[in-house]
């Protein structure tokens, strides 16, 4: 998404909001929504997308939030471009940044976003999640590539290859 674009779902919720202990919120986007962010991911729909989190206050600030997307969707098969029907349910944790705190990179650290104005979004925070579990090579069911992709006899490579060989 460009940085001075709208998110297409936008729930933002104060991080000082969140009481001691802890706070459950559902969302779930709008045939609107929906639309947009499937035009944003390029898949062909989406027809649902909710969220349901438990946010518990840390130390220092932060909020960890636990819980589970779930969507409903279409994307487009990589070899015959037929529509391909998708439910995503995963389960997601990752930890809201008050103003001034810099996120930590080590490898088993949660995903950390900055709120730097103390206001998460978390319907952003949902989109770019499912981004993450989108099926990247979609396929329908039966579909395989031609054998000449697969067999490495033809492509690029190989007549580089052939022309080495003369």
């Amino acid at each position: 998404m460009p940085p001075d674009a709208a998110p297409e779902f936008s729930r933002p919720v104060p991080l000082g909001t969140v009481p001691h202990a802890g706070r459950r919120i559902a969302l779930s986007a709008t045939p609107g929504e929906c639309a947009a962010l499937a035009a944003r991911f390029g898949i062909l729909g989406l027809d649902s997308l909710a969220a349901e989190f438990q946010l518990m206050p840390e130390e220092e600030g932060t909020v960890r939030v636990q819980g589970r997307i779930a969507a409903s969707l279409t994307q487009a098969c990589i070899v015959t471009l037929e529509p391909v029907a998708q439910t995503v349910d995963e389960a997601v944790a990752f930890r809201l940044l008050p103003p001034g705190r810099e996120p930590q990179d080590g490898p088993d650290d949660l995903d950390e976003i900055e709120c730097p104005d103390g206001v998460a979004d978390l319907g952003e925070a949902v989109a770019e999640q499912l981004a993450l579990v989108l099926d990247p090579y979609p396929r329908a069911p039966g579909a395989e590539l031609p054998a000449e992709a697969t067999d490495g006899s033809a492509g690029a490579f190989a007549a580089l290859a052939s022309l080495r060989k003369n």
